[in-house]
């Protein structure tokens, strides 16, 4: 797939701009690329350059993050996934599959469920069934004030230990990220996902559904990703052997090939 991805930026009718790159030709199938918290759509910037000209990939940045917009309010996991939604009303998309990495995966799962004719498919990469809890870092992420520091940014990595050899250059681009973004989005996104009542407990995801886990994630365990394969009917858990939650840092190779297979596989079935 060409890399030469030009930014544009884009004004939604949730009151938000934001700015989202896309690749591939108009008459491919549309994915949307959901990024975790804390990160912006530079994280798919190893997964880009991997897929095919039969996709039509669009990585967007979510509110408060990368380039778009930070309003004071609206980090609710429902709002999170109404910005997708006009997003894709935006860029003129009846219906995508939508692949979310860690908790852009839960975001995927609730549009699923308050917009099931918009989804065409979903890919959950390191996603959870259920945000809802106290980690053990949110102390930390209490404490934070602006501007937030690239060192705290760095050291929050260790939160995610990973497996696989990951650049530096994109650990560093990662980094910057984080460091972007103002202390209020990071604390009201933390608890906008955490105090959110999981989507699948909510309502029946109808969408074809891909599930990718490492099993070396310290943060969502085998039993919390069976359970999550349980409640979407149909749906296939892939595991990633030693592998760990960033399973788009750890594998983009991997997850460009699963990604390729089961957007075929849908078109396969609609024939």
């Amino acid at each position: 797939m060409d890399q030469h991805a030009v930014v544009r930026r884009v004004e939604l009718s949730t009151g938000l701009a934001l700015a989202y790159v896309c690749v591939g030709p108009r008459s491919a199938t549309p994915v949307v690329l959901l990024h975790a918290w804390g990160e912006s759509r530079g994280s798919f910037d190893r997964l880009l350059p991997l897929l095919p000209s039969t996709l039509r990939a669009l990585a967007l940045d979510q509110r408060g993050h990368g380039d778009a917009e930070r309003p004071k309010a609206g980090y609710s996991l429902t709002g999170f996934a109404e910005d997708v939604v006009a997003f894709m009303d935006a860029v003129g998309l009846a219906s995508a599959v939508l692949l979310g990495s860690s908790s852009g995966g839960y975001v995927a799962q609730q549009v699923a469920v308050t917009h099931p004719d918009r989804v065409a498919g979903l890919v959950l990469v390191g996603s959870p069934r259920s945000l809802q809890g106290r980690p053990s870092f949110a102390d930390e992420v209490d404490q934070l004030s602006d501007p937030v520091g690239a060192g705290w940014v760095r050291a929050s990595l260790a939160w995610f230990p990973r497996f696989h050899e990951v650049p530096q250059s994109y650990l560093d681009a990662r980094v910057q990220d984080g460091a972007r973004i103002p202390a209020h989005v990071w604390r009201e996104t933390f608890y906008g996902l955490c105090d959110a009542a999981p989507p699948t407990g909510a309502a029946t995801i109808t969408a074809p559904t891909l599930i990718i886990w490492g099993d070396r994630d310290e943060m969502l365990g085998r039993e919390q990703e069976e359970d999550l394969a349980a409640a979407i009917p149909g749906s296939s858990l892939v595991v990633y052997e030693e592998t760990g939650h960033l399973v788009l840092w750890e594998q983009p190779e991997r997850v460009a090939r699963d990604l390729t297979a089961f957007v075929e596989s849908l078109s396969q079935r609609r024939s």
